[in-house]
């Protein structure tokens, strides 16, 4: 019984290699991705840019805001290590503010979603 089963397996999957199944199973699952993937190049990539861009702009900390201007501000000050240590510590300073301010405002939000939330769920219960 079991060489019969063995041998029904054997020419299952030698029948299924002749037709190649698992390659056109890719080839429509690709086919099937590509043709409901919805994507438009040109004009949301401009529009990240400039998004990204006010972003960055936005913050009005004295602090370098790109690879390029921290590397001017070190070719400035390259000459006087004292003088770059300072400025890295101000910057440093003004980064851990700035960082402190979004994760106070962060953990109100999330206080308040979480208390919204309770309520919600007490409501919920109570009926």
């Amino acid at each position: 019984m079991t060489n019969l089963i063995t041998r029904t397996v054997a020419h299952i999957n030698s029948s299924l290699n002749k037709f190649q199944v698992k390659r056109f199973f890719a080839v429509v699952l690709v086919g099937v991705l590509v043709l409901t993937t919805n994507i438009a190049f040109g004009d949301s990539n401009k529009a990240l840019g400039e998004r990204v861009r006010e972003k960055v702009e936005q913050n009005d900390a004295q602090r370098p805001k790109t690879t390029g201007q921290w590397y001017k501000d070190a070719r400035k000050t390259e000459g006087n290590p004292g003088k770059r240590l300072e400025k890295i510590g101000q910057q440093s300073g003004e980064a851990l503010k700035e960082f402190g301010s979004g994760y106070v405002k962060g953990a109100k939000e999330t206080a308040r979603d979480v208390g919204n939330s309770a309520a919600q769920t007490g409501r919920n219960l109570s009926n």
